[in-house]
């Protein structure tokens, strides 16, 4: 017996990962977002507000994140969002709400940023930027006399996720123009930072190293491959935000997006930009971190169809490479397909958790860096047996009252290999079964 199946199988995350909220929302979330459609049914606005922030108040360990701050004050209710960077205040009576985020001082922006601005107006659907005395805002009117749940969701997502972005964004373009109201960020530790900064070194050295092992024919799919699954990797385990961010999700766009550029082209592209990284000196590398609270999740929710026919899809490939005998790529794509899906796909907590312990299992040394226990050990090419399949029945079994055919799939996997328990665990994810009934 391994001796790391002894290692205690809770998921307790003690660092956040990826783009999505990193918490836990209250297990009362639902019965709170009802009350709320209750209340503004029966017309009683503020409550039917109040209900509506709980619903969306999440939680790290049992322990409210104060990602929402609620205030009564005689016939009204202030409140306090806080979205990465942005920090969107309100005030709610029973006519109507109004919310505001501070982007940047009106005397601090140049014609760019205000041909910008200008811009972005015409794409937002319920929000609009102006300038007052003071301070260029994003800015937000609703009226409640027909106000409901659904009503009011989307709206403050779009102003909390919009001003988030634009901050981020007028960070790392306009290097001249410093962004306001960011109090409410912290700084994250500094031998933490130079662990990531350590490990982005580490992970572009392997690429190389990998990319040079590939045939020298016809290797242009393999190298993206890799190239874009170290992209995807720094993102979504290191997090970086501000210049590193926009500027990672850029080079992502357009490989996917541009139809007219060869693969070898787009590959130098995607080569060109991880040298850039690689020579970032590590003052300049750590004011891309802070710390922050979340309330909106970045990705629209993506139906488990979509997920099974990219899964489908991917497995083929790997049989196409295997059949081949490029061997060299097999484990990169595996690692890959999981990472693409955590980067691109709103997923449901269930899937996201899952394919956040695939990824934890495919990268022990980082993890363990970390101070997580591993799941896998690749001098021994041992895994944690027990641990994987209580950390599975975990996730899956808070669930299953709502979703009766969702059963854990931990005694499935196949453990003979690295290889073999990513193409098993793929498989079962393509066979969890979301059907209310």
């Amino acid at each position: 017996m391994s001796w790391l199946n002894f290692f205690e199988p809770k998921m307790k995350l003690k660092h956040s990962f990826g783009r999505g909220i990193n918490a836990d929302l209250s297990e009362n979330e639902e019965e709170e977002f009802n009350k709320s459609y209750e209340a503004f049914e029966a017309k009683d606005i503020l409550k039917g507000y109040e209900y509506f922030f709980k619903s969306l108040e999440n939680y790290s360990n049992g322990t409210s994140n104060k990602n929402i701050i609620t205030t009564h004050e005689a016939d009204r209710l202030n409140f306090e969002i806080f979205q990465g960077s942005a920090k969107i205040s309100g005030t709610i009576t029973k006519e109507n709400l109004y919310a505001e985020a501070i982007l940047t001082k009106k005397s601090s922006a140049n014609v760019a940023l205000k041909r910008l601005i200008l811009e972005r107006n015409y794409q937002l659907t319920y929000t609009y930027y102006f300038s007052d005395d003071e301070y260029i805002k994003l800015k937000l009117f609703l009226d409640n006399i027909t106000m409901n749940p659904q009503k009011v969701f989307f709206p403050l997502r779009e102003i909390a996720l919009n001003a988030d972005f634009d901050k981020e964004y007028t960070k790392s373009e306009f290097l001249d123009i410093p962004i306001e109201d960011t109090e409410h960020l912290s700084a994250m530790n500094e031998s933490e930072l130079q662990l990531k900064y350590d490990f982005l070194h580490r992970w572009i050295d392997e690429s190389t190293a990998k990319i040079s092992t590939l045939p020298s024919n016809d290797n242009a799919a393999m190298q993206s491959f890799i190239l874009l699954y170290l992209i995807f990797k720094i993102d979504y385990l290191l997090v970086p935000k501000y210049g590193i961010f926009q500027k990672s999700s850029k080079k992502v766009q357009e490989y996917f997006s541009d139809e007219n550029a060869t693969v070898e082209a787009k590959n130098e592209e995607l080569r060109v930009y991880i040298n850039k990284l690689k020579e970032m000196d590590f003052e300049e590398f750590k004011t891309n971190f802070y710390n922050a609270k979340y309330t909106f999740n970045p990705l629209e929710k993506t139906s488990q169809e979509e997920i099974e026919v990219f899964i489908t899809e991917s497995l083929a490939k790997i049989r196409w490479y295997k059949n081949n005998r490029y061997n060299q790529v097999i484990p990169t794509i595996y690692n890959y397909v999981a990472l693409y899906i955590l980067y691109n796909y709103g997923l449901h907590v269930v899937l996201k958790n899952l394919l956040h312990t695939l990824v934890e299992i495919q990268d022990p040394d980082f993890f363990t860096s970390l101070g997580y226990t591993p799941l896998y050990s690749k001098e021994n090419s041992t895994f944690a047996k027990r641990a994987i399949i209580s950390r599975i029945d975990e996730i899956i079994a808070p669930h299953q009252n709502r979703f009766k055919l969702l059963k854990p799939f931990g005694e499935k996997l196949n453990f003979t290999s690295l290889n073999e328990f990513s193409n098993s665990f793929y498989l079962q994810i393509k066979n969890l079964n979301f059907e209310e009934i």
